[in-house]
């Protein structure tokens, strides 16, 4: 019962618009005074949580991503792509979908894919012909990637809440982000089919070798981060570092387009934002041990399990579940808050964490394409000059593709567990 009142505390809390940090803090702090526990154990799980080589990873990754970008390295990206996709039918939409995987690569972020890419692409594809609804939608649909890919603050948070590997949650996105792009650029083949969209001539051995040497430093960046853990020569943090240097050189010595004032700006600016996330991972550590102190995940798994004792339905509860939460929750603050509570329940089924990790980013981040909260879609929307309702209308068709991502990822676990087993055994 006191678990069922602190869960209707946060969430009251929640929709009067505190943040979720604060929050869960103050329904933490409730629970203590009513439980008459010491507050001081509630700064006591806090700090522990984010006392951890691992967390320094958060700050490095989205440190290396503000790099990559501030190196403008988009055109040389469209470059790229265009001679691998461009010749398919639907070229500039195919190259919108493909790009955003290289864009998940270096940011490991929805919302900055959306902006680099969408500022450029939206535009081109309206001067093409394609209509401005398709144009916007494509971008929002395809950049839902950008998590699932390393480097992905996403996954390194989700792995410090649910006590697992960061290296195997890194690893795991790998192929999923691949399924993603591949069932989208699939639906754009056959969209493009059906409406005549216009294709780019296939590129000559020569613009082939251009397009690639251009496009070839944005590709290292998570070549670097994967090879770096596939060999086991770095650990995930190491990698971030790596990844931190990597975005330094090619910034301040390579191109030249970022000075050492203009990185230490961004790191300043990464901090201030690092630390906002740190704040939120702290007290959600604290939240989760008051969630497993009243064995909320038991409750909660006692009743699937006299629902039902097939995992797979189970799992599709799961879907339905987040997605409704992501309908209304931007999908970081979801993580957070139901990591440490649906774990052990999965767990409890059979589930591998790391597969339902992986699941549940996914699930989560289509909620920034889909309304109320949409935020990909505002973003589209501005660029592409479309009201939202047209924006939702455009956006109907791609929930087939993703749907489909969506089944292939949760019933099919090899997606997300083949690379992380071949690395470091079966867990």
């Amino acid at each position: 019962m006191i678990a069922i009142l602190m869960l209707v505390l946060m969430v009251v809390l929640l929709l009067t618009g505190l943040p979720v940090g604060f929050a869960m803090g103050a329904t933490s702090t409730a629970y203590l005074l009513i439980a008459d526990i010491d507050l001081g154990m509630l700064t006591q799980r806090a700090t522990a949580s984010v006392n951890s080589f691992l967390i320094l990873a958060i700050p490095f990754f989205y440190l290396a991503g503000e790099l990559m970008n501030a190196c403008k390295l988009t055109d040389r990206i469209m470059d790229m792509t265009r001679v691998l996709v461009g010749h398919l039918p639907g070229g500039l939409a195919q190259i919108n979908v493909f790009s955003s995987m290289i864009f998940a690569g270096m940011s490991g972020s929805a919302t900055a894919d959306v902006a680099a890419s969408g500022s450029i692409l939206i535009p081109a594809m309206k001067k093409e012909g394609y209509p401005a609804g398709f144009a916007a939608s494509c971008t929002v649909a395809s950049a839902i990637v950008g998590p699932i890919i390393p480097p992905s603050t996403a996954m390194v948070i989700y792995a410090a809440l649910a006590d697992v590997s960061a290296g195997r949650m890194l690893l795991a996105g790998i192929v999923p982000g691949a399924t993603i792009i591949a069932v989208q650029m699939v639906f754009c083949h056959v969209i493009a089919k059906r409406k005549g969209y216009p294709r780019y001539p296939r590129a000559t051995m020569a613009e082939m070798a251009h397009g690639l040497g251009r496009g070839t430093p944005a590709l290292l960046l998570p070549v670097i981060i994967v090879g770096g853990m596939l060999t086991g020569a770095f650990t995930p943090t190491e990698a971030a570092a790596v990844a931190v240097l990597y975005g330094l050189v090619l910034g301040v010595i390579v191109y030249r387009n970022v000075s050492l004032r203009e990185a230490w700006s961004l790191s300043v600016s990464v901090g201030l934002s690092s630390s906002r996330i740190l704040f939120i991972v702290a007290i959600a550590s604290a939240f989760s041990w008051i969630m497993l102190r009243e064995q909320v995940p038991q409750v909660i798994a006692t009743a699937l399990g006299a629902l039902t004792a097939n995992r797979h339905v189970v799992m599709a509860i799961m879907i339905v579940f987040l997605l409704v939460v992501g309908l209304f929750m931007v999908a970081s603050s979801a993580e957070i808050v139901l990591t440490p509570i649906l774990v052990p329940v999965v767990g409890s089924f059979g589930i591998d964490p790391v597969h339902f990790g992986v699941l549940m980013v996914f699930v989560l981040i289509v909620g920034g394409g889909t309304p109320p909260v949409g935020v990909l879609m505002y973003i589209a929307q501005d660029i592409a000059g479309i009201s939202f309702a047209e924006m939702c209308r455009a956006m109907m068709p791609w929930y087939i593709p993703i749907g489909i991502a969506i089944l292939l990822i949760a019933y099919i676990p090899e997606l997300s567990l083949w690379i992380p087993d071949m690395v470091f055994g079966p867990a």
